[in-house]
This record gives structure tokens, C-alpha cells and sequence, in this order.
């Protein structure tokens, strides 16, 4: 199984990369998991959409191919980052190629709060026509990591067992999300 993870924040100590490392090597015997690059995509310009340039290309060809996306995300201003938008922005123009895809949302914050409201964004955003792609329903789904500092060790590994608890059962949901969807 491919799935593609798509990571809203460009830092290099970013939490929410950190988590998706940690699921592309806890899961590895259950999927193979792609971080995709988002940060070389250009601006979306609606000028360029019919012939756009080859990372657009390439960018949209990974997540055609791929069996589900897992879009890991930071909160920024109550939302999710500029940069997760625009590859959003680019899928969903054209091909289309997250239409009915299987997709699970993540995120990681400093902040009590986890990443609860750039999440609920990110679901209505995902709900779009141009998007309409087909996200694992929260109840009981919702991998919201809060107080990341206390939940990660220094070198970066996630420690907090009912974290990983968590995130072992939702992963098993979206596995089964994906095999559900692909028997349709």
C-alpha cells in the first residue's frame, strides 16, 4: 500500500514532520509511506493551471498514484499554513486527483488545544468540489497532539504512550478506510 503524506509546515524541527517520520517507520509493515515536497511548488496561478510547471506535475502524479494521503498539519492564525493551501489549491484544479482519494488529517501543536480548529478547516476545505476527497470520519479518528514538547523526546521521537496508542488505532481505521474504499 502508497500513501502520501503531505506536511503543512517547511520546518526542518517541525513537530508535524517529526510525527509523519515517525509513522512512515512505525508502519513501515503496513504501508509505505512518501513525505511529498510542497515546499518547490510555485504559487497556484490560474494562468498556469492547463500547462503548469514539472513539480505541479510530478506533485499531482504522487498523489494520483498513491492508495491514500495522510495530510499532517500545524495550526497557523486558527487555519492551516499558506503552503499546505497551495498544494491543496493545485489538486484541486485540472485532473482533480483527490477526488474520492482516502485521506486521514493529523497535526501537531505546542498549544493546548492541538490543531483542532486548523483541522476542522481543513475537512471543509477537503469537502470542496474541486477537492472532494474522501476523509476518514473524526469520530474516534482524531489524531489532534497537543503540548508537543512533552509528547516528543529531544531527538525528536514521539514518547507519549497514549499517543501512540491512539495513533495505532486510528492508523488501523485508515487502513481499513483504504481497503473499503478500493473494494467499491
Amino acid at each position: 500500500m502508497n500513501i502520501v503524506a503531505l506536511v503543512g509546515s517547511l520546518r526542518t524541527e517541525s513537530y508535524n514532520l517529526k510525527l509523519a517520520k515517525f509513522i512512515q517507520e512505525r508502519y513501515k509493515d503496513k504501508f509505505q509511506l512518501n513525505i511529498a515536497d510542497i515546499e518547490r511548488l510555485p504559487h497556484y496561478n490560474q494562468d498556469d493551471e492547463l500547462n503548469p510547471p514539472e513539480a505541479v506535475v510530478s506533485f499531482k502524479r504522487q498523489i494520483a498514484a498513491a492508495d491514500g494521503v495522510l495530510i499532517i498539519t500545524p495550526e497557523y492564525n486558527w487555519s492551516v499554513p499558506g503552503v499546505l493551501k497551495n498544494a491543496l489549491d493545485w489538486l484541486s484544479r485540472v485532473d482533480k486527483v483527490l477526488i474520492n482519494k482516502p485521506v486521514m488529517t493529523a497535526g501537531v501543536s505546542g498549544g493546548m488545544m492541538g490543531t483542532i480548529r486548523a483541522q476542522l478547516h481543513l475537512r471543509q476545505i477537503l469537502q470542496s468540489p474541486g477537492l472532494s476527497a474522501n476523509v476518514l470520519p473524526p469520530a474516534g479518528n482524531e489524531v489532534l497532539i497537543n503540548f508537543a514538547s512533552q509528547k516528543f523526546d529531544e531527538s525528536g521521537q514521539l514518547i507519549d504512550t497514549a499517543t501512540i496508542d491512539l495513533l495505532d488505532q486510528v492508523i488501523e481505521q485508515f487502513v481499513q478506510w483504504i481497503h473499503t474504499h478500493r473494494e467499491r
